[in-house]
């Protein structure tokens, strides 16, 4: 008999639901990532009680959809959600079911859920329900629809998306049927919000094997979804620097940084570009000029298609445009690229550059990290000896000016990027007087002999 380790307040609910004549279990997710020895995110709890029941058997509740049959049963400040059984009724959107009937029937409740893997249900004193050779598909790593894949997928045109990114978390591959199913009924995502879209897409990103990406290619949900990468995996680049695909390089660049939001994302849309620029010289050679703004621009399409928040949009278009900055090999030249692309950013540039060479031609990626390595040491000197590479940085400021003479307005700023521009080749130069001194110098020289 399989025994997993329910938390207390768990247990307690179960318990309180019991000793009043109603069947209740920790369902889904959560038996799962125990199964598996894995910290669940949260515990959900089923029940034959309907949800007025539950309601009054606990002091805490609150009513998070009774439609559905849920309601949240406070332990302390613990929240746990508890549902009772249901039949869903006719999808009508290709998301959610026109209408629910409660049941008194745990196997009608688990044979409504998506996959194998999620239809368990366990309590203390039973212990695992499994009607669908869950535990079967837990040990040979499979995705696999409960009952019909195509009614599954029907149902609901996320559980296509869902059925990727649960593979790319746990290491699993999609079974045949099931793979089949997705591959017929990928168009089905049209229908989908890009906000449910976006955050499946982020987390298969942010999972232990963001290469899972190309399953979502091979099953046509790309297709759908990201159009734009179908396009880079048909993208050849015959290049001495390169030996796979546009595509296929953006998914190995993937696999070479940590599991950051901010990071997968700029890596995913590193290289968006090259499709549209590509040329091929006389030599038979392919290029990519300009690819770093095209694909800045296609960046920016995709996150406010799929709703992204303004501040991952800013880090991630930024990487996008900087991912191939190559900076002179000298103090001012890393202070440079510094002002160009922010304190804040730089050691995520750092990691896009690193990735984006370790997925290209083994043959030329020494001399590459050998300069990459120094810009590194190059930025970490700067930051310990506090050279100045931004505004916020001088030793004077716009006030300053103004008293020293110089007038408000345009020509302000031009001073001011003027002496930014010195201290950054000459970082001792930060000091006020001489920099009130070159300030005057170079507004004199700009507005001309006063008449």
């Amino acid at each position: 008999m399989i025994q997993i380790q329910i938390p207390e307040k768990v247990n307690e609910i179960i318990a309180t639901l019991a000793a009043a004549g109603h069947e209740a279990y920790a369902v889904g997710g959560c038996v799962r990532d125990a199964v598996l020895e894995r910290e669940p995110a949260d515990w959900d709890i089923t029940t034959s009680a309907s949800p007025m029941e539950v309601k009054s058997l606990f002091k805490k509740t609150i009513d998070t959809g009774l439609k559905h049959g849920t309601v949240t049963v406070m332990l302390g400040h613990e929240g746990f959600e508890v549902t009772t059984y249901r039949v869903d009724g006719v999808y009508e959107d290709c998301r959610h079911p026109r209408e629910v009937q409660f049941t008194k029937s745990l196997l009608e409740d688990l044979k409504r859920r998506d996959f194998t893997i999620n239809a368990m249900a366990y309590n203390e004193a039973e212990g695992l329900v499994d009607a669908f050779h869950g535990m079967e598909d837990l040990r040979s790593g499979v995705i696999r629809c409960v009952g019909e894949a195509k009614e599954r997928f029907t149902e609901d045109a996320l559980r296509m998306l869902r059925a990727v990114r649960f593979g790319a978390q746990l290491g699993f591959t999609l079974e045949a049927q099931t793979k089949a199913a997705i591959r017929e009924l990928c168009q089905n995502l049209n229908k989908v919000s890009a906000e449910r879209i976006q955050a499946e897409l982020v987390k298969l990103l942010v999972s232990p094997h963001p290469e899972k990406l190309q399953e979502a290619w091979e099953t046509g949900i790309t297709e759908v979804i990201l159009p734009e990468f179908d396009a880079c995996m048909a993208c050849e680049q015959n290049n001495p620097h390169h030996r796979y695909t546009v595509g296929e390089h953006t998914i190995h660049a993937l696999m070479q940084v940590e599991a950051d939001k901010i990071l997968r994302l700029a890596m995913l849309f590193h290289d968006f570009g090259k499709p549209r620029v590509k040329t091929t010289d006389a030599k038979g050679v392919d290029h990519f000029y300009r690819h770093q703004k095209v694909s800045e621009e296609i960046a920016e399409e995709i996150l406010r298609r799929l709703k992204f928040d303004n501040d991952t949009m800013r880090q991630v278009m930024k990487l996008v445009r900087y991912h191939d900055d190559h900076p002179a090999l000298t103090p001012s030249g890393v202070r440079k690229a510094l002002h160009r692309i922010g304190e804040e950013l730089f050691p995520y540039y750092l990691k896009v550059q690193r990735a984006d060479i370790l997925a290209q031609e083994p043959k030329t990626q020494a001399a590459k990290l050998a300069d990459l390595e120094e810009i590194e040491h190059l930025f970490l000197k700067i930051l310990e000896e506090k050279d100045c590479f931004t505004l916020k940085q001088l030793a004077v400021g716009g006030r300053d000016l103004i008293e020293a003479g110089i007038s408000e307005g345009p020509v302000l700023g031009e001073v001011l990027s003027h002496l930014l521009e010195r201290v950054i080749e000459e970082p001792e130069r930060n000091e006020k007087e001489w920099l009130l001194e070159e300030a005057v110098r170079f507004y004199q020289a700009k507005e001309g002999p006063k008449k």
